[in-house]
């Protein structure tokens, strides 16, 4: 069984669905509208207890898909939280001056996943009670990739070599991030998967469940939340004040459920600050 949600004009679902015929798996593929998703965000909230913007952007279609896949019998899934803080598969790597700093960033982000992806895919499942199980943070295998050379995992100008012509015909540029793993799956006499998915440029979740999510909810809370409000965000709260209107509105849902001053500050420092754009 394969599992996919998105808005009706989702490129995830458009790529899952193309896996999924590849594969030959029992796929799922489920739609939200924009209302159910903004419907489900204070629930959303009180389930991962953060008032962090990225992960609530993402989190959201995740637990609606949750809901899904507990109504069809199934208790437990592999989803693939790690991946790109393991090979550097975010599009900020391309900008790594060296190899090192490459590395040092992998691991940084490894350390703070609890903050973040662990904790949107184990609350948002958990809510439904799904257990996700992540194996590319699998024990063994994390020692054998973060013990790689960085040389096999950066991207774009520090690439050792160019990338092949069968490469570039596909990505069109540079060596493409998260690309020893990649390369891994490029078995053209045997494929794994489709060309155009193994290359495929990086889609952040909450991007690629729909463009149209991640603007909605900022003109819905830019509605909300008046410039005054943000004005006064370093007044109303102190502790980790909000920047932008997305988290005013997010972090006033989190004080609805959790009023004390204590729990706001059982928010990490990283999760309040990391993402407000």
């Amino acid at each position: 069984h394969s599992f996919c949600i998105g808005l009706e004009s989702s490129p995830d679902l458009k790529a899952a669905k193309q896996v999924a015929d590849y594969l030959g798996t029992v796929h799922h593929a489920y739609t939200f509208t924009i209302d159910q998703g903004v419907e489900a965000v204070a629930e959303v909230i009180r389930h991962l207890e953060t008032f962090d913007v990225t992960t609530v952007r993402a989190a959201t279609p995740m637990y609606l898909m949750s809901r899904k896949i507990k109504a069809s019998g199934i208790k437990m899934v592999l989803s693939g939280e790690g991946a790109d803080e393991v090979f550097g598969g975010y599009l900020y790597f391309h900008k790594a001056p060296t190899k090192e700093e490459h590395q040092n960033e992998c691991v940084r982000k490894v350390k703070d996943l609890h903050y973040y992806d662990c904790l949107r895919a184990n609350k948002a499942t958990m809510a439904w009670g799904v257990e996700a199980r992540v194996p590319f943070l699998d024990k063994a295998f994390l020692d054998y990739a973060m013990g790689l050379d960085a040389t096999h995992k950066v991207c774009g100008r520090l690439a050792p070599e160019p990338p092949t012509a069968r490469e570039r015909s596909i990505t069109g540029n540079g060596r493409i991030e998260k690309w020893v793993l990649r390369k891994a799956f490029d078995t053209p006499d045997d494929p794994y998967l489709p060309d155009e998915v193994l290359w495929r440029q990086k889609e952040q979740f909450s991007d690629g469940v729909g463009y149209d999510w991640i603007d909605t909810l900022r003109e819905i809370a830019g509605q909300e939340i008046s410039d005054a409000q943000l004005a006064q965000a370093k007044h109303r709260f102190p502790h980790f004040p909000p920047a932008t209107k997305e988290a005013y509105y997010y972090r006033q849902i989190f004080e609805s459920h959790f009023p004390s001053q204590t729990a706001a500050e059982c928010v990490p420092a990283q999760a309040s600050s990391a993402s407000q754009t």
